[in-house]
């Protein structure tokens, strides 16, 4: 999901083809009381889609094929303002358009609404707005590495890359590690901060990075003024859950499936 908005109920500005994925996509997110006001359907591109291998460690290799998500317009996006404006937080990836996506973040923060970017997938030269308009930016190893050219093989390097994301004019930067948590620096502070995880055997990582950015948003819509890494900690914990499953979305813990410390 490129675009989401959490805190309210509006559905998320996408395209998907009119075919058969198109319309099981429409019909999850009903399912999932997702409202689908601002999801379009069209003819000219079949639904975006992505093909996911998973090796015995649990590590997954992702091939993303473009599509009808490629094409929404600053049109369709402008009808979506009333929901933007009504949210509490907006997240924001690169699966539609970067020019899109940054243009979302912009009108979010121009109406005070806080703002999640995930850059993901990863391009090289990022345009520099996005990390002006990101209240927390936040992305993974291999996207940090991308970024910035140096090396996030542990947590010390994870350290600096976040210092340097940070001078580009985030408000806050999360870069998460996997197995090893995530590490968290805010602008009003000197030093990131090492969140670690709970070790556990992960059977398949695939869209842990989704989960836990997911869990962020929710603890930033739901209890604004908790610590940053507190939120870091809890979307850590959610992020662990979904490890220990099958699958993408059906990995994902509903509440019940949750410690009730977490809320």
């Amino acid at each position: 999901m490129p675009v989401r908005w959490q805190g309210t109920q509006k559905s998320n500005p996408t395209e998907v083809g009119k075919d058969l994925f198109g319309d099981n996509y429409i019909q999850n997110f009903k399912n999932n009381s997702v409202h689908t006001d601002f999801v379009g359907q069209t003819s000219d591109a079949a639904t975006g889609v992505a093909s996911i291998i998973v090796n015995d460690a649990g590590e997954n290799a992702i091939v993303i094929v473009a599509g009808a998500n490629m094409l929404l317009t600053i049109e369709e996006l402008q009808n979506a303002l009333p929901a933007v404006i009504h949210a509490k937080v907006l997240v924001c990836q690169l699966e539609i358009s970067p020019q899109m996506s940054l243009q979302a973040l912009r009108m979010a923060q121009e109406n005070k609404v806080k703002t999640i970017f995930n850059p993901a997938p990863a391009i090289p030269h990022l345009d520099a707005g996005f990390y002006r308009a990101s209240d927390v930016f936040c992305c993974n190893e291999s996207e940090a590495e991308l970024l910035t050219g140096s090396s996030v093989a542990n947590v010390e390097e994870a350290h600096l890359v976040c210092q340097e994301l940070l001078k580009r004019g985030c408000g806050s930067v999360i870069i998460t590690l996997g197995q090893e948590g995530c590490v968290v620096l805010k602008a009003q502070d000197s030093i990131p901060k090492h969140v670690p995880a709970t070790a556990v055997r992960a059977v398949d990582t695939t869209g842990a990075g989704d989960s836990f950015i997911g869990a962020l948003a929710f603890y930033m819509a739901h209890y604004p003024t908790m610590p940053l890494e507190e939120m870091a900690r809890r979307a850590n914990q959610v992020a662990v859950v979904s490890v220990q499953a099958v699958g993408t979305q059906m990995s994902y813990p509903s509440r019940k499936d949750l410690p009730a410390e977490l809320f």
